[in-house]
């Protein structure tokens, strides 16, 4: 009796560096695919959409002994169509994409596979790995050089040795596979197998949930793991063609959802057709009866929507307190300043932020900036940084007594020099001299000195000269 299948494809962007999702995922009546991308941002997706829309076409038909032909062949023009797009524009220049897929036919599925994203198989309890990892810590562990264990932790894994990038040497492995009513299958990106160990995929496929919850429970796992890359899984279980819960609408996950790389040319009546419809739409559900409808992206699961909550909420909270740190600190900070014309001591940071200002009069001094010197009238409203407080107020106190020195007011002691009287008066000394008492001779000036007069008041600083009045 012909077989069917029972599927789910569910894609997320992860929690790490990527912005956009470059992996692609489909899952169809006879065909499953996941490619995940690389190659930077704009190349990543459009390598992964691309191959994923040569693929499409061979969804809604049994190829009997051509399956395997067919198959290799869409993934040879896909290839060609990278390199295609490559060389006519520079900026996809690298871009490359792994592929894994398996498509049904009769009673068996072709099975095709390049680069590093993997296809797993449940079967009577017992999980099993039908891919091969085309990467360079794989070639070690073929070797005998690592084992397998040391192999997920080596820190050259991600290096993947053959993927579809233009290169006509770019071969997929190709092969089929026996399908059995109750096998369990899974294709999945590095972005699943890179945080959640096969023992937990194993259990989570044994679980017996439908695909789409064992779909998004994997996914969930993989954000709680961390999830630094994209994650795509599609997970599909072999049923009789007869059986009611066999799936007929086509699932379109991550960029080939929001690229119109799906192709058109297959009949308007297949899947293929519909699904090029839903990509060129991105996103918006097109619904054509019962079992016509191409779902695109399904519905996020509340757990990745929790995890992506909590994680703006933590950065959120970590953005509140440094703010508030920040502010804690400005809040210590104090420089003199003009305040309008008066000199004052500000207390926060002299430098505003746009339109907001960060300092604020702390104490207003009885000090107008035109009493000072010209050259610290500048450096006032230029702003005086100080250590603290106390600092700010030192630096007030030596401007005023600038500005003091520049008024010319301040007294200065008079010289007490001893002088004789040229002809003094009865008991009384002459004026300008000091008296002696009077059995002590009169001191006399050294023979050819200058006589010593009365200062005259101090002329203002130098420095005032340029004061403004």
């Amino acid at each position: 009796m012909p077989v069917a299948l029972r599927y789910a494809a569910r894609s997320d962007v992860g929690l790490g560096r990527y912005t956009n999702n470059q992996d692609s995922g489909y899952a169809g009546p006879h065909l499953l695919a996941v490619c995940d991308g690389m190659g930077g941002h704009a190349g990543g997706d459009v390598a992964s959409s691309v191959a994923l829309g040569r693929l499409v076409a061979l969804d809604g038909d049994s190829y009997g002994g051509e399956a395997l032909r067919r198959l290799a062949d869409a993934l040879r023009d896909a290839n060609a169509e990278i390199a295609r797009q490559a060389r006519e524009d520079p900026q996809l220049a690298g871009m490359g994409t792994t592929a894994t897929v398996l498509m049904r036919y009769d009673r068996k599925l072709a099975l095709a596979h390049i680069g590093d994203s993997r296809g797993y198989l449940l079967r009577d309890g017992q999980l099993s790995r039908i891919t091969r990892d085309h990467t360079f810590v794989q070639s070690l562990v073929d070797e005998g050089r690592i084992s397998v264990d040391e192999a997920e932790q080596h820190p050259q894994r991600n290096i993947v040795t053959r993927v579809l990038s233009g290169d006509p040497d770019d071969e997929p492995d190709v092969s089929a596979r026996e399908a059995r009513v109750g096998d369990r299958y899974l294709l999945c990106s590095d972005g699943l197998t890179g945080v959640v160990s096969e023992e937990t995929i194993a259990e989570t496929l044994t679980a017996g949930d439908d695909p789409a919850a064992t779909a998004e429970a994997l996914i969930s796992m993989a954000l709680r793991g961390g999830a630094p890359d994209n994650v795509t899984v599609v997970v599909a279980q072999v049923v009789d063609s007869g059986d009611p819960r066999a799936t007929v609408v086509p699932e379109v996950v991550g960029s080939a959802a929001v690229h119109g790389t799906v192709p058109t040319a297959a009949p308007a009546s297949t899947p293929a057709a519909k699904a090029a419809a839903l990509a060129r739409a991105q996103h918006q559900h097109t619904a054509e009866g019962d079992d016509d409808g191409i779902v695109v992206g399904p519905p996020a699961s509340p757990r990745r929507w929790v995890a992506r909550a909590l994680a703006t909420a933590v950065a959120l909270v970590v953005l509140a307190v440094g703010a508030y740190a920040a502010w804690a600190w400005s809040q210590q900070q104090y420089f003199v300043g003009a305040d309008g014309s008066d000199v004052a001591i500000y207390r926060g940071l002299p430098q505003d932020i746009g339109p907001v200002s960060m300092s604020k009069v702390y104490e207003r001094q009885d000090l107008a900036l035109a009493q000072l010197p010209e050259y610290s009238q500048q450096q006032v409203r230029s702003t005086i940084t100080a250590d603290d407080l106390a600092d700010a107020r030192a630096k007030v106190g030596a401007l005023r007594s600038q500005a003091v020195a520049c008024s010319g007011t301040t007294p200065r002691p008079l010289a007490t020099t001893a002088r004789p009287s040229a002809s003094p008066s009865a008991g009384q000394p002459a004026s300008g001299t000091t008296s002696v008492p009077t059995n002590t001779a009169p001191s006399r000036p050294a023979p050819n000195s200058s006589t010593p007069t009365t200062p005259a008041p101090a002329a203002p600083d130098a420095g005032c000269a340029g004061a403004v009045s």
